[in-house]
């Protein structure tokens, strides 16, 4: 039986552009699919964008467009992403699409028939920017009167009839889920942050509008439009079919989620409120929520008004996609802040990929052009420094890297991998097949092909990270197309002696713009 895999990123709100926060997201969660497919899973991975809320409908009018219109044009910024940061997402879902809602009103239904939620009346200090209410206690006040939320946010005090959901009854229930499931908050810090706040106690959730009417309807509820979130979360079960019915053949498939990847700063809506949303419809949670940390730029806060907004144009436009994709997964270890810094991608771009596997490939495949008739050397007896590379790289590297991505530990990953890049240029250099040339050209033979046969394996794993780059590799070494996935990484798939092998080239370029300035610091 096929293994199945979910994963999903948050939908993107458009109300502004895409910057390198929403790549950061979409890349993770792309390599992490990218290698389950790979690794023998049947892998759904859904991305979109999330376009109702207040919010939305005031940066429509700001533009001077209708909501529709204006969420239509931001969408497709997000959508073009596909291509600019070669993602292989399965399915696109927006929340404006008639599928959604109907998905969503499904849910509202089964909320109520379970008496979770009921009619009130909501008066409190409300932040449009956060699309969330604040208790009192959670505010600051400014010189001038004005009542800021934790996040900077302004809060405005709201009055208005609203449905709300019984969360407050939900407090137990969710403690026990995630006492049950441990793994089901990632990193364990966030975890614990969320176990507090359910612990200090949970007061019933607003979850519709009656101020604004860009949203989804509540059913037989006239001028009520659904809170924001209630909307967005049901995005994850709306793409596998929910509004066909629990028992369509997709959902049934792919529910629960495996993983949904968040920015820290919406792991409470994921980790509390939906749960609770699907335990009180009936259905299962999902299995994971991780929260990524956020990027700063040179050390300042990512800022529009400071001109340090990153857009992914221009990364891809600076440094290609793959070394982009590259450098944000191997930079920062997932789920801590981190930093970008240009002087820092040009080394780390150079270090690991050009001076590292683009050099042993490079150098490797060109000796075997020049002194094994363009085709994979024949091998003699291996020694143990032979084996030894060998075996790093056909059987001990894919089960570390797997053990690593379970976890979400990107950088681990890749650091794993290499660790075998760093062996084989070891490995090489002590070799030195350049000097068995004359000395003994059957061993320089032998050493070239276990090189040429460990670059394959590498090859083979990088291909989530750096799909374009890794293709280009696998080509140089004649492997079909029916021979790269994972239940190839194996000696029993190695390189056939003879094979004959097109002129190598080189695939990770050197980055040289600043690079003496990098160097530097």
């Amino acid at each position: 039986m096929t293994r199945r895999y979910y994963i999903t990123t948050p939908i993107y709100y458009v109300n502004d552009k895409p910057h390198l926060g929403h790549v950061y997201t979409t890349v993770a969660c792309d390599a992490l699919a990218r290698f389950k497919r790979l690794d023998g899973f049947d892998v759904k991975f859904l991305t979109g964008t999330d376009e109702h809320g207040i919010k939305v409908k005031q940066a429509a009018e700001k533009a001077g467009m209708d909501p529709q219109a204006f969420t239509d044009q931001v969408s497709q910024t997000f959508r073009d992403l596909i291509k600019t940061m070669n993602y292989s997402n399965d399915d696109f879902i927006r929340t404006t699409e008639d599928r959604h809602e109907k998905a969503c009103q499904i849910l509202w239904k089964k909320l109520v028939a379970a008496g979770d939620i009921y009619l009130g009346k909501y008066s409190g200090w409300y932040a449009i920017r956060d699309e969330a209410y604040y208790g009192e206690e959670e505010l600051t006040t400014t010189p001038d009167g004005k009542k800021i939320a934790p996040s900077g946010a302004e809060c405005a005090w709201v009055e208005e009839e609203s449905y709300f959901f019984r969360l407050s009854a939900w407090q137990d229930r969710l403690l026990a889920f995630y006492e049950k499931n441990p793994d089901s908050i990632m990193p364990e810090t966030r975890r614990n942050e969320v176990i507090s706040f359910v612990k200090s106690g949970l007061r019933d959730l607003s979850v519709s509008r009656t101020n604004f009417d860009w949203g989804v309807p509540v059913p037989d509820a006239p001028g009520h439009v659904m809170y924001v979130w209630i909307d967005a979360l049901t995005n994850y079960i709306t793409a596998i079919g929910y509004g066909d019915g629990e028992d369509s053949a997709e959902f049934k498939k792919f529910w629960p989620a495996d993983l949904h990847m968040v920015g820290k700063d919406i792991l409470r809506f994921h980790t509390v409120y939906w749960p609770a949303f699907l335990m009180a419809a009936g259905l299962e949670p999902p299995k994971r929520v991780f929260a990524h940390g956020w990027w700063t730029i040179e050390g300042q806060k990512m800022s529009k008004s400071l001109g340090n907004v990153i857009s992914p144009d221009g990364l891809v436009a600076r440094y290609g996609v793959d070394a982009s994709r590259y450098f944000m997964l191997r930079e920062v270890p997932f789920g801590n802040d981190g930093d970008f810094s240009h002087a820092q991608a040009i080394l780390r771009i150079n270090n690991d990929l050009a001076n590292g596997l683009g050099n042993l490939a490079q150098r490797t495949l060109s000796m075997i052009a020049k002194n094994c008739g363009e085709a994979v050397p024949a091998f003699g007896t291996l020694t143990p420094e032979d084996k030894q590379l060998l075996e790093m790289a056909q059987v001990k590297m894919l089960a570390a890297v797997r053990t690593e991505l379970d976890r979400q530990r990107f950088h681990k990953a890749l650091e794993e991998i290499w660790n075998v890049v760093n062996a084989a240029n070891g490995y090489i250099d002590a070799q030195a097949p350049w000097g068995l040339k004359k000395t003994d050209p059957a061993r320089m033979e032998t050493v070239l092909y276990v090189l040429a046969e460990t670059i394959r394996c590498l090859a083979l794993i990088v291909q989530p990270f750096v799909p374009d780059s890794a293709a280009k590799m696998l080509d140089q070494l004649s492997i079909p197309a029916h021979n790269r996935d994972f239940s190839s990484l194996d000696a029993a798939h190695a390189l056939q002696s003879g094979t004959k092998l097109p002129p190598p080239q080189g695939v990770f370029p050197r980055i040289v713009e600043d690079e003496q300035k990098a160097a530097n610091g």
